[in-house]
């Protein structure tokens, strides 16, 4: 029974798995077109670690953290969004395929329409991106004093995977929308890519609507800020608590709900490209 259900679910991740070496071995195939592609990607995560620098470098502190200390979450929340849209960023093409009717063919496989679309396409260069942050949670680890213990390790751990799930779940979200939008993606966009830009920033610089918006409704406030907080034992803003901070496998949940409610709801709209 159990090497059934092994191979079974072998057979049935075996044409995602194969489109994905195909589209990893297409872009390794232009090795200097690819070479370039790394070296942006690194380049753009670099500077906007130099945005954080330069706005650090005028104050000692901001929102009740140093540089260091937002280095941390900085580096934490780029590396889950950097995983995610390695993984699901492509459903931003989703518009792209709605207006040339190239959903349809996805319709016509016996797979999940959602699957299909994430195993679609996948951007290598993306890495770099990834490498930067986690070379950023590295130095930010080693330069700040924690009280380090087994729960914090857990904590670190667990913010981690819990954040790729809700910057996940927000490319999701985004593309469910797309059935409704015309032209819609940079709307969508404001909260996908904004919503990454402020769960690198300390969430007690926001005004009350922001913390409604990035820190409950689309909770980037858990991704990175609020574990740290508790990390380094520092005190949350108001509204935001530092005990939160336990609570990110909370938001995944709660952000993957709604993208699915989201998705779910754009595909049963969806009639058809009209070709």
């Amino acid at each position: 029974m159990t090497r059934e259900a092994g191979g079974t679910t072998r057979g049935r991740l075996a044409p995602y798995t194969a489109v994905l070496a195909s589209r990893m071995r297409a872009q390794r195939s232009y090795r200097a077109n690819f070479r370039i592609d790394l070296g942006s990607s690194i380049l753009i995560g670099f500077i906007e670690l130099a945005e954080v620098w330069v706005l650090f470098h005028n104050v000692h502190s901001l929102g009740g953290v140093t540089f260091i200390q937002v280095l941390l979450v900085f580096g934490i929340a780029d590396f889950c969004f950097s995983l995610a849209d390695l993984a699901f960023g492509h459903c931003d093409n989703l518009p792209t395929y709605l207006r040339a009717g190239t959903l349809d063919v996805f319709y016509l496989r016996p797979q999940p329409l959602l699957l299909q679309l994430i195993a679609s396409d996948i951007s290598l260069k993306r890495l770099t991106r990834a490498a930067v942050g986690l070379t950023c949670i590295v130095i930010a680890l080693i330069a700040n004093d924690i009280d380090w213990s087994v729960a914090k390790v857990g904590l670190l751990a667990l913010s981690v995977v819990s954040g790729i799930g809700v910057c996940s779940a927000m490319f999701v979200w985004a593309a469910g929308l797309q059935f409704f939008l015309i032209n819609g993606a940079e709307m969508t966009n404001a909260f996908v890519y904004g919503g990454r830009y402020a769960a690198t920033q300390p969430a007690a610089v926001w005004t009350r609507p922001l913390k409604v918006v990035f820190g409950f409704f689309f909770p980037m406030a858990f991704i990175a800020y609020l574990p740290v907080l508790q990390l380094l034992d520092l005190p949350g803003p108001e509204w935001l608590p530092s005990w939160l901070g336990w609570c990110t496998p909370v938001a995944a949940i709660w952000s993957w709900a709604m993208a699915l409610i989201f998705w779910r709801w754009g595909v049963r709209h969806y009639r058809g490209g009209g070709g």
